[in-house]
């Protein structure tokens, strides 16, 4: 947190390639997020004055050990059993351990903006940045202390929030960029589902170029992918000022500059 509120440093850009694929394993070939996300990075590093933080999911597919654990829930028992960050993991008892989220949730807490790029999977989001969405829950609520609940006793989360819970959004502020891809269909159903997510969570959509979804290879052979994304030069240029885009909206918020309703307090608090 001091990260994302020091103003004498650098600019931290989270960027996601959201795609299982890799060919370090079965696929054997890179996904076409990740050829993206690549132009991407180096298009934001190109520019200067931002750090680049490049998050590739498909590295639980392969590197030995690595695991987001599936969330479990706690939110629906009481807000305040629902820690931030998650405590769920390890369980050493369960065999649970590995949990790469607790490298995760420091990396989206200390960046400024946040583009994910993400293919559609059955009209959703791949299972690995599903993972990550689910564990992020803690984010949009969830409680701080530990100690409050000693652990994970339900009686005491339940009584706290009957009491009244205020809901703090942790990764309040932080400006996205967005952008799905398929061959197909569901790639508008994916954008809005995680816009929806993120402003959920009261991120802050960076402006209209910042946030797309395009077709590559519509209804060709799945087997040409790769050539259909080298010949749409659109899409790549597309995807760079997405990046643009975010980088001067970053700028905007890092000077001070907040969207109209920051300081309005939503009267249904959940």
């Amino acid at each position: 947190q001091r990260r994302f509120e020091d103003h004498g440093g650098k600019s931290r850009i989270l960027l996601i390639s959201a795609s299982p694929r890799t060919d370090e394993t079965c696929p054997s070939e890179m996904a076409k997020t990740f050829r993206v996300t690549t132009e991407v990075r180096a298009c934001i590093e190109k520019q200067g004055g931002f750090d680049v933080d490049f998050l590739d999911l498909s590295q639980i597919n392969s590197e030995y050990g690595r695991h987001i654990h599936p969330c479990k829930a706690c939110v629906s028992t009481a807000m305040p059993l629902c820690h931030w960050p998650c405590s769920c993991y390890p369980n050493h008892y369960m065999g649970q351990i590995h949990d790469w989220m607790n490298e995760l949730y420091p990396r989206w807490v200390a960046a400024h903006g946040v583009m994910i790029v993400t293919p559609v999977h059955w009209y959703q989001a791949p299972s690995v940045l599903k993972l990550m969405m689910d564990r992020l829950v803690c984010a949009d609520g969830g409680n701080p202390d530990p100690t409050s609940t000693h652990g994970k006793e339900a009686s005491e989360a339940k009584e706290i929030e009957l009491k009244g819970w205020d809901f703090p959004k942790h990764l309040k502020g932080r400006i996205f960029s967005l952008i799905t891809h398929g061959d197909s269909t569901g790639i508008e159903s994916l954008r809005r589902n995680l816009h929806d997510w993120l402003t959920d969570m009261e991120l802050v959509p960076a402006g209209a170029a910042a946030v797309f979804d395009r077709h590559i290879g519509y209804y060709e052979p799945y087997a040409t992918s790769h050539e259909a994304l080298d010949r749409d030069t659109a899409f790549m240029e597309e995807a760079k000022n997405a990046a643009l885009t975010l980088m001067a909206a970053v700028t905007e918020m890092r000077k001070g500059r907040k969207p109209p309703g920051d300081d309005l307090e939503s009267p249904r608090q959940k």
